[in-house]
């Protein structure tokens, strides 16, 4: 029984040592990558994370190998993942101070992603954990910097916006005031040639004033006619009937 009580014993040491082994590996990988802030030696930090994730398959459960897995994710700039990891780290880890360390770093995943405002709000989440975190203070300082300037940088856009569309509805204006100017101008050539036409044409019709003038001397003029020709026949008539009276 003894026997068998220190054999279980040294497998649980050995197996023990197999996982800081590996632990150890990827410490090691980890801090040779860092170390050369010239570059980013993208793989140490895979061959780091591939020793840790060897450790977490032999301990699923150990909280600060979880942590220096996501750390070595997030140095190879796989930020939504990273994000992801420590978000659910802050959820696990029990003390403020660790709390905080997986909101930072959560902070900072999402601050190099790109999502400012998200950023923002996991900083000061992380301050509430632990309101003397300089660096957090530092970073959501930086954070709310970006922030003001992206919003500046969106209202001058939206003034240059503004700008073009303007432009854009003076040049239509302007456009739309030459063709009536044109509309106008050919209007106007119609109407000059028209009347260049009539003025062309022989004046044939007269005015109905005009044709019942004409109609008024016609009929004088035979009202004349008619009388002379009345006075011949009988001045004709007298002489015939003086004639008569022999």
């Amino acid at each position: 029984m003894i026997f068998i009580i220190i054999i279980v014993a040294f497998s649980v040491v050995a197996f023990g040592q197999n996982e800081r082994k590996y632990v150890r590996s990827g410490n090691k990988l980890f801090l040779e990558a860092v170390s050369d802030t010239t570059k980013i030696d993208s793989v140490k930090f895979s061959n780091a994370e591939t020793e840790y994730r060897k450790a977490l398959n032999k301990k699923p459960n150990d909280l600060q190998w979880d942590f220096n897995l996501s750390d070595a994710i997030y140095k190879q700039q796989r930020f939504e993942e990273a994000t992801g990891k420590f978000a659910d780290l802050s959820e696990k880890l029990t003390t403020p101070e660790e709390k905080a360390r997986a909101l930072h770093n959560m902070g900072n995943s999402q601050l190099m992603n790109q999502k400012i405002d998200e950023s923002i709000e996991t900083y000061k989440k992380a301050l509430r954990q632990n309101p003397t975190d300089l660096d957090t203070k530092y970073n959501l300082a930086y954070a709310q910097q970006l922030k003001k300037k992206q919003d500046e940088q969106n209202k001058d856009k939206d003034k240059d916006k503004d700008k073009d569309q303007d432009k854009k509805d003076q040049n239509k204006d302007q456009q739309d005031q030459n063709k009536d100017k044109q509309d106008q101008n050919k209007d106007q050539q119609n109407k000059d040639k028209q009347d260049q036409q009539q003025q062309q044409q022989p004046q044939n019709k007269i005015s109905k004033e005009n044709a019942e003038q004409l109609l008024q001397v016609l009929q004088n003029d035979e009202r004349k006619i008619q009388d002379k020709v009345k006075k011949q026949q009988a001045a004709q008539a007298k002489r015939v009937q003086t004639e008569k009276e022999w």
